[in-house]
């Protein structure tokens, strides 16, 4: 079942005037550690950051509640599979309200999938509930 969909568009253009006159400031505040490593080896900087960026905030949406009610950008992070494929990890606030949305006897997925093409980043967060199977359940 669908718990929550989130979608978000940012301008790779914004993103990267904010990286320029903000810097460490605004890495640090909205990136984890990992992000940032992997958005600094890119050659697309900014717009690997405007993809992380979209996808938080499609997250947020996705659980509910915006970026309000104690939710921290980064109690949510992008990372990538081996694949390439974008996952979403949460933590803090955002776990919390995951483990909330979540029925008795199921288990949360969120799913998100990123794309650009110059000025734009898009993000989708789609959090699915799926059934435990009986060892995962007892």
């Amino acid at each position: 079942m669908i718990l929550g969909i989130g979608t978000d568009l940012a301008n790779i253009d914004r993103i990267a005037g904010t990286l320029e006159r903000f810097g460490d400031r605004f890495r640090n505040r909205v990136f984890t550690e990992l992000e940032q490593q992997k958005a600094e080896l890119r050659r697309d900087t900014a717009g690997t950051y405007a993809k992380r960026w979209a996808a938080k905030e499609a997250c947020s949406k996705a659980l509910g509640t915006g970026l309000r009610m104690g939710i921290s950008w980064r109690d949510m992070a992008v990372s990538n599979l081996r694949t390439g494929q974008p996952v979403m990890q949460v933590t803090g606030w955002a776990a919390e309200r995951l483990a909330e949305m979540t029925p008795p006897g199921h288990e949360a997925i969120i799913h998100v999938t990123l794309t650009d093409d110059h000025p734009w980043a898009q993000a989708f967060v789609v959090i699915e509930a799926r059934p435990l199977t009986g060892d995962q359940a007892g």
